[in-house]
């Protein structure tokens, strides 16, 4: 049996890439999200921090649900 060590290679580092970006973008959501009251008590717009934040909710589902799209199809 012979291992591929490059494509073991590009796979970790695809994945590693991939799992630190979602979970930047949840940490970028729940900060955001903390960040809500903050902004309302400062009269800043509370709503542009929320929408971040769901965006970047919205953005970790995307990828979770390409990411089962790719292992079913």
């Amino acid at each position: 049996m012979k291992i591929d060590w490059a494509a073991l290679g590009s796979v970790f580092g695809v994945s590693l890439v991939a799992t630190v970006a979602l979970v930047g973008l949840f940490t970028l959501g729940v900060v955001g999200l903390s960040k809500r009251e903050s902004a309302a008590q400062q009269g800043n717009s509370a709503t542009a921090v929320t929408s971040g934040a769901y965006l970047c909710f919205a953005l970790c589902a995307a990828a979770v649900a390409y990411g089962i799209f790719l292992i079913v199809a």
